[in-house]
């Protein structure tokens, strides 16, 4: 294949994969002339109402959370036609239009809004007959209900809307299930009393911290992205990593977290950085799929790293009660683990592969590109003094790091005015425009997650109606009192569940079924867990599922720009995670991992460097490769390494060597383990290459 076709062939999957990323967070609808300003205006309307609730407007939670749902469902059904797949008959091709917005767009959008909206409208009343609703309070409840339903199903595919009509139909019909899952049943009144004229509903906790949290932080990742920041972390970390062996994935590696610092949607990550590093996969010998996988493992990755965390680590902390600051501290070893691991992984299929670094005449100077980007860091450092030093909320800490932001991006356009001779005034007015794409692209960002909340939001108000107890005693059944059972059952769950669904919403669904339910049953088999380490086990599955085969979209973007085929890179891209699905069984055992008692900064890092080694020891195992082929007694030595290095306290409780220097001392004997098989494998590498 020519040079040129290589090329054509890498700009028709790139098309393919933005169209994914535009399928899956800005809509279907393609529209012109007037209306397609309608869109934009919203959605920009939407960023600017969200600025203004940390600084000028003082509004009431419930109005808050009411206005959100609004702006989400109604950019939903103008973005998104009923059906994706355009029909040929009259009546199909006009529900499928993408060119254009039908009456019944606009019917059904000013609908899902007034019965979105109608909780502020009459809240006095409404909270005055809370139990015994009116006739217009269930008319617009049944409304409510079916237009999120429709727009949780435009957005983001069938399985949230399918799994919220079944706890929907098992609250009415409960009492007909056999005696195990039996439920008591409830009222039409009752029911959506508290689904939607509450806060136990669609108007929970999930869509208050989507309201006043999550909002501001995407829109921060997306402002940052639209200035550039994307490709300037591609760039950087080029330049620190292409000269070594199997560089670019390396380079994948890092662009991808450091991008995952601000995005907390995968296919997005796949696209702003795999653009610029799947070519480069392949060209210095990578094959396709591996290319797109290696991609994809590290952008689905990126929903673990701090602060954003994929949205759900504010949620995290409302349900824990707890401070944001310890959910980020909680999740910040086990997040940098898997990003080690994972570029140690790229490290040994290159050297399995035989693969050199890049060319220097390739690589960007380190320096020049490290200070031609430098402000786009300053943001990121200010949010965190925000966070960290002056302890201000994080609603308050993003808003005002949005402005340093916006300042910033004046200031850099008049520079480069400047440099290039070109007018401030030409030069503020493309500032404006960056800022105006970042606030469109906030809102439409949004609409997806503002959606699955909501809807997970029917799901948990139909458990805290008395399923909470039930589910409890179902799973304690079917695990036959084995808490690994348990862990095992809830993280299929979550994998099965999220192959449809975005990790937001699969973390809250599994959330509100399994996650007090992994506490509850684990202090009755005599195992104490903290909360938010059974939060961060569902949480870490629901972001496996993003890969998971057959459907995972991360896989499909990665693909498309790779030419590779989707299951196959799918596979390959779950099998590197795999080293992410150890750990969450690991620190819910050894909760060191996740810093929960931990005061000392040397045994922080001893906890550190152990568990990476671990990870790089069990990355080993699972690629069956170190320096040379594993063979069968040192595959067998690498799972002891594994297992003792993140479980030191078992061990060391089992070998009766004490609480105090035990668990160091088997900590230090699994380092000498491995490093023994080091040794032996470099024997063997060294003859190999003699010969």
């Amino acid at each position: 294949m020519s040079e040129q076709e290589t090329k054509l062939e890498a700009a028709e999957g790139l098309e393919q994969a933005q169209e994914l990323v535009k399928a899956s967070e800005e809509g279907l609808k393609s529209l012109s002339g007037p209306t397609k300003w309608l869109v934009p205006v919203i959605a920009a309307a939407w960023s600017l109402f969200q600025l203004a609730l940390p600084s000028v407007l003082i509004l009431n939670a419930i109005y808050i959370r009411a206005i959100h749902l609004a702006f989400a469902i109604v950019l939903v059904f103008l973005s998104y036609p009923m059906f994706k797949k355009i029909g040929k008959g009259k009546i199909s091709s006009y529900l499928s239009a993408r060119d254009r917005l039908t009456l019944l767009d606009y019917v059904v959008a000013i609908l899902a809004a007034a019965s979105a909206m109608y909780i502020a409208y009459d809240y006095t009343g409404i909270a005055g007959r809370m139990g015994s609703p009116n006739t217009l309070d269930i008319v617009m409840g049944v409304i409510l209900l079916i237009t999120l339903l429709e727009a949780a199903r435009r957005s983001l595919g069938i399985a949230l809307p399918i799994v919220a009509i079944v706890f929907i139909l098992y609250s009415f019909y409960g009492p007909y299930m056999p005696d195990l899952i039996a439920f008591k049943g409830v009222s039409v009144n009752r029911f959506i009393g508290q689904i939607t004229m509450s806060t136990e509903g669609i108007y929970g906790i999930p869509l208050d911290v989507s309201a006043t949290i999550v909002f501001l932080f995407v829109l921060f990742g997306a402002m940052l992205e639209k200035a550039g920041a994307g490709e300037y972390f591609v760039h950087l970390a080029f330049s620190l990593l292409g000269r070594f062996r199997g560089g670019p994935a390396k380079a994948a590696v890092l662009a991808s977290g450091l991008t995952g610092l601000v995005s907390g949607s995968s296919i997005a990550n796949v696209v702003t950085t795999g653009t610029f590093t799947i070519p480069l996969m392949k060209r210095s010998g990578y094959p396709d799929y591996m290319a797109g996988s290696v991609e994809v493992a590290c952008s689905t990755n990126g929903q673990l790293m701090p602060p954003i965390m994929g949205a759900a680590a504010f949620i995290i902390a409302e349900y824990c009660n707890m401070p944001y600051l310890a959910v980020v501290k909680a999740a910040f070893i086990p997040a940098i683990i898997s990003y080690i691991a994972l570029m140690y992984i790229t490290h040994v299929e290159a050297t399995k592969l035989g693969l050199k670094g890049m060319k220097k005449e390739d690589i960007p100077p380190f320096w020049s590109t490290f200070f031609k980007g430098l402000h786009y860091i300053i943001p990121l450092f200010f949010l965190i003094y925000e966070l960290v030093v002056l302890r201000h909320s994080p609603q308050l800490a993003a808003f005002y790091a949005i402005l340093v932001l916006v300042g910033l991006i004046v200031i850099q356009n008049l520079i480069q005015a400047k440099k290039n001779n070109i007018s401030f005034g030409l030069a503020f007015k493309d500032a404006l425009e960056i800022i105006w794409n970042a606030l469109v692209a906030g809102g439409k960002s949004m609409m997806g997650i503002g959606v699955a909340v909501a809807a997970a939001g029917i799901i948990v108000g139909v458990v805290t109606m008395g399923l909470g107890g039930i589910i409890t005693e179902v799973i304690d059944v079917i695990a036959q009192g084995n808490f690994v059972a348990i862990l095992v059952l809830t993280a299929i769950a979550s994998l099965i569940l999220g192959m449809g669904l975005p990790t937001t919403a699969t973390y809250i669904v599994l959330a509100s079924l399994t996650a007090s339910v992994i506490v509850t049953l684990g202090a009755k088999t005599g195992v104490v867990f903290p909360l938010v380490a059974a939060h961060l086990f569902v949480f870490f599955f629901g972001i496996i599922a993003d890969d998971t085969p057959p459907v995972g979209l991360a896989a499909y973007a990665a693909a498309a720009i790779a030419g590779a085929d989707p299951i196959k890179t799918g596979v390959k891209g779950f099998s590197y995670d795999i080293r992410t699905a150890i750990l969450p069984f690991m620190f819910m055992y050894n909760t060191d991992l996740l810093l929960i008692n931990v005061h000392s900064y040397w045994h922080a890092a001893w906890i550190f460097i152990t568990s990476t080694l671990a990870m790089f020891a069990f990355s080993n195992l699972t690629l069956n490769f170190f320096l040379v082929r594993n063979r069968i007694y040192e595959i067998l030595a690498l799972l002891v390494v594994t297992f003792v290095l993140l479980r030191p306290k078992y061990v060391a409780n089992f070998l009766d060597l004490g609480k105090g220097w035990g668990p160091f001392l088997v900590g230090v004997a699994g380092l000498a383990l491995y490093g023994f098989i080091y040794l032996g494998q470099r024997t063997r590498a060294r003859a190999v290459q003699a010969t």
